[in-house]
């Protein structure tokens, strides 16, 4: 027996209300409109349940009026398919009865919270809302249309940035909304998810905004995950992770599926969000702590600000299904997911040698790397895993500042700002 699901609700299909066997018709009654409404409104879906094929005597079946097909239809309403697909029925959920996978209990109950930290997510999240438009784009389209604003390899990140990451949270957000959102089976971590998918979207908008503000070739920018190598090869192994799941045949349920699942959330949101963004990120804002492609760095802070929160609710909600299903986390399936880190990090640290091919903003190559296995490093100790990097360190200390979910520091003052709906990062 599968969950309720609204998957289990999308047969386009007209269906046609049982009717009893009718006597001959009868000349009916005049019933005013209103009446019909008033009927409509009172009667008991209790009482339609009980008697399936009762029909509306105020008016015959076949009638033409609206109002007599719509009171008709509702007179026969059975309530109770669906709620017989959960366990629980109508009864009220306690919060032992919830689970972050392969739950029964009614996921339309929100409350009692039983993952205070997922709701307390939520609520950051709305604190921090921010939109595109509001960010003044006027400093960088003098600087990128200067023919001495920025060096051909400054040029190059910007457009490479923008590149990847318009495909990338396009990519996260159909797994949210397409795979991950209907197997996690807790309602206040599914508000949270409903949240980060609107996230992802400004997120896109974003970037939307940079390219058209820039005058960029849109078709050069938006086609990079597919003819540009580094793009499309950090692109392609993240979208091997998803098609499972988007699979509407495929539930959880088994270790395998189970698996399968926890694998995706890990590619997902340890790796496509908490690795592969973070080069792009740090060469960006180190242009903003620059003086540089201020209105670009100022949206990519608010996307590292989210994307830092999604990385630690992913984070926290990996490690609950592990408590919850302690036989999914074997030495086998670790060892993969150690795997699945190191793939991910070595594919960043080929974008960023792609991306600097020379010293650029104060950083290099050498220097990403480290700083790529330093974040590996962190990722695979975070799931309870060995960090398989020794000695290496954090080369982007100012990195850190950036990733404060409430605070936020001018780059070229000491001064510290709250961040709120509507509010602005002073450059």
């Amino acid at each position: 027996m599968s969950i309720l699901s609204w998957d289990d609700f999308e047969d386009d299909e007209p269906k046609q209300a049982a009717q009893a066997h009718q006597p001959a018709p009868v000349e009916p009654k005049k019933t005013t409109d209103s009446q019909v409404v008033s009927n409509a409104q009172h009667s008991s879906p209790n009482l339609a349940a009980a008697q399936p094929a009762r029909t509306s005597t105020s008016r015959p079946t076949d009638s033409t009026d609206p109002l007599a097909r719509a009171s008709n239809t509702l007179e026969t309403l059975d309530v109770a398919p669906g709620l017989e697909e959960l366990e629980m029925g109508a009864q009220r959920v306690q919060v032992d009865d919830k689970a972050m996978i392969n739950c029964r209990a009614d996921l339309n109950q929100l409350v009692p919270f039983k993952y205070e930290w997922a709701w307390q997510k939520y609520l950051d999240g709305c604190a921090n809302h921010w939109m595109p438009q509001e960010v003044n784009m006027n400093h960088d389209i003098a600087l990128w249309k200067s023919e001495n604003g920025l060096t051909e390899d400054e040029r190059t990140i910007v457009m490479r940035s923008l590149g990847f990451f318009s495909t990338a949270d396009s990519l996260v957000a159909n797994n949210l909304v397409l795979a991950i959102y209907r197997h996690i089976t807790n309602p206040e971590c599914r508000q949270y998810i409903l949240r980060q998918a609107f996230e992802e979207a400004i997120h896109t908008h974003a970037y939307q905004y940079c390219i058209e503000s820039l005058g960029m070739d849109e078709g050069e920018v938006f086609n990079m995950y597919r003819e540009v190598p580094s793009v499309a090869r950090k692109a392609a192994w993240g979208l091997k992770y998803t098609q499972s799941l988007s699979d509407p045949t495929f539930k959880t349920g088994t270790p395998e599926n189970d698996q399968i699942l926890l694998r995706n959330l890990i590619a997902f949101y340890c790796v496509l969000e908490g690795i592969f963004f973070y080069c792009g990120f740090s060469q960006i804002l180190s242009m903003g702590r620059r003086n540089k492609m201020n209105g670009v760095a100022e949206q990519f802070q608010y996307i590292l600000r989210d994307e830092s929160m999604h990385l630690n609710f992913g984070i926290d909600m990996i490690n609950q299904i592990k408590i919850e299903n302690p036989g999914l986390w074997t030495a086998e399936f670790q060892q993969e997911i150690i795997d699945m880190i190191l793939e991910g990090t070595l594919l960043e640290i080929e974008y960023a040698r792609d991306t600097m091919p020379r010293g650029v903003l104060g950083m290099n190559a050498a220097m990403m790397e480290e700083y790529l296995k330093f974040i590996c490093n962190r990722r695979l100790s975070q799931l309870g895993l060995p960090e398989q990097f020794a000695g290496v360190n954090n080369p982007f200390q100012w990195m850190s500042e950036m990733m404060d979910l409430r605070k936020e520091k001018n780059f070229f003052e000491t001064r510290v700002t709250d961040y709120q709906t509507g509010g602005a990062l002073s450059w």
